[in-house]
């Protein structure tokens, strides 16, 4: 059986009554949940850079120990065309030789310049990875400091959180699908976490602009949701302000007594 309008807003006006509960609960603890993610964040950053530039440096030394192997069969060659060259029977192989060496000397050469720039560049790559690991020490530290403030505060007011979630649990249910949806949706594009208000005092109780008489009747009637038309909350209610008048002061007559 479909709920009727009144039932409807009743279960949202206990909804919003416990979310606003919830949210005090969470204003306590401020911006520090916050803070404990963004640093958990950076710090998983900084693990990766980290990372990187030590699989950098695990490249670095691969192709030093390459450009190192490839030294010695250079200098291998060179050792054989030497030999070679005494046994030439003339000038045309001596001249091939001499080149194939003079090749493998530049070979050796090119790849000790290459391996020079390999150690600079490991060299650099440990200095960031040094001043990388820095920082994420000391955001590491920044981080349990701030969980520890967090479990503090968050211990304070656990038993009275798990509570509220086990009612709002319940409360939802009450809530169709569709209209529960609007209300989170409200929620969380509403700066104070209101989705479900009255009107005081003629207008909204979330964003203060005026509602017409009519509507305000139409919602007293409660015969339709009706929801603001300037922030889409949905208005549960016309509250009545009553002005206790001020009792008038009255003036005392004072008579002059002739001696």
């Amino acid at each position: 059986m479909e709920s009727t309008v009144p039932q409807k807003l009743e279960a949202l006006e206990k909804l919003q009554e416990i979310d606003s509960k919830l949210d005090e609960i969470f204003k306590v603890r401020g911006a520090l949940p916050d803070e404990v993610r963004d640093l958990e964040d950076e710090i998983a950053g900084y693990q990766t850079r980290v990372e990187k530039f030590n699989a950098d440096l695990e490249v670095l030394e691969s192709e030093i120990s390459a450009k190192k192997s490839a030294i010695k069969d250079s200098e291998a060659l060179i050792k054989k065309y030497n030999e070679q060259q005494i046994n030439v029977r003339n000038n045309r192989e001596y001249d091939a030789i001499t080149k194939e060496t003079e090749l493998q000397a530049l070979e050796i050469q090119i790849n000790e310049k290459r391996i020079k720039e390999a150690f600079s560049k490991i060299e650099a790559k440990k200095e960031e990875i040094g001043n990388t690991q820095t920082t994420l020490d000391e955001r590491t530290k920044d981080l349990e400091t701030k969980k520890s403030e967090l479990d503090v505060i968050a211990s304070e007011s656990e038993e009275e959180e798990k509570k509220l979630m086990g009612v709002r649990q319940k409360a939802q249910k009450k809530v169709e699908e569709r209209l529960l949806n609007a209300y989170d949706k409200i929620r969380d594009n509403a700066r104070n976490g209101l989705a479900v208000v009255t009107v005081k005092r003629d207008a909204c109780g979330g964003c203060f602009n005026v509602v017409p008489p009519q509507r305000q009747a139409d919602i007293k009637e409660k015969k339709k949701l009706i929801v603001c038309e300037h922030c889409g909350r949905i208005l549960s209610d016309v509250e009545f302000v009553i002005v206790e008048e001020k009792p008038k002061r009255t003036t005392r007559k004072t008579k002059t007594v002739k001696k």
